[in-house]
């Protein structure tokens, strides 16, 4: 089913032009040095929603580039909004559907994907359309950085161990995997989504883990 655009979003977001371009394609390669102008590290969120995460971040960190990618423009609206409230000059936000993320960023571009609370798909006819399946992870390994690291968290477990053996089965390495993240003995603060807080409030355990991407990329190479 075709999705039904907010009237008048497009036009909003666009308004905004020190955080928003219609035109992402044509800073593929020179993201840093002529939409940032800086030489700072570049992260990626894919499915940012709101972007609240992203602007969290972007706010704690002024020494990297945040980028927010998601399909829907009038649901990233807010993000940009409370970022310009903030006047972040750190992050950007971009509509368009993560299979074309090529089409924007050049080979080895982003620094840090990270993955958070993307849609399960629960039915296993649909796993194609995960996030993770290996079909996207090849479009991450396009523009991600060699020693870069996707970081992931959800609240489903069909769709963390799909991920996991997802990883395996491409023989990609794994960190940090957490099956209950907020119940951990860790000193790092925990930057949260807005589905995240959601999901503490209602108990439900966050899982999390990060992984590279590097032997895709040499595949790719060969």
């Amino acid at each position: 089913m075709r999705r039904r655009r907010k009237p008048g979003s497009k036009e909003k977001l666009l308004s905004h032009v020190e955080y928003v371009t219609e035109t992402p394609q044509a800073y593929k390669g020179k993201w840093k040095k002529d939409w940032f102008k800086n030489d700072n590290p570049i992260h990626l969120e894919l499915g940012a929603g709101r972007a609240a995460f992203s602007v969290k971040l972007a706010q704690k960190h002024p020494e990297i580039n945040f980028i927010a990618i998601e399909i829907k423009e009038e649901v990233i609206l807010p993000g940009v909004e409370q970022a310009k409230e903030l006047g972040l000059e750190n992050i950007a936000f971009v509509w368009v559907n993560i299979m074309n993320i090529h089409e924007i960023f050049d080979t080895d571009e982003i620094d840090h994907v990270y993955l958070n609370f993307s849609d399960p798909w629960p039915k296993r006819k649909h796993f194609k359309r995960r996030l993770t399946y290996r079909g996207f992870l090849e479009k991450y390994a396009e523009i991600l950085k060699p020693d870069g690291w996707v970081e992931f968290k959800t609240d489903s477990d069909v769709l963390f161990e799909f991920t996991l053996n997802e990883c395996a089965q491409l023989g990609l390495p794994m960190q940090d995997i957490g099956l209950d993240l907020h119940n951990r003995n860790t000193l790092d603060e925990i930057i949260t989504t807005d589905y995240e807080e959601k999901y503490i409030a209602q108990g439900k355990r966050i899982f999390r883990m990060l992984f590279g991407l590097e032997p895709l990329q040499n595949k790719e190479e060969k």
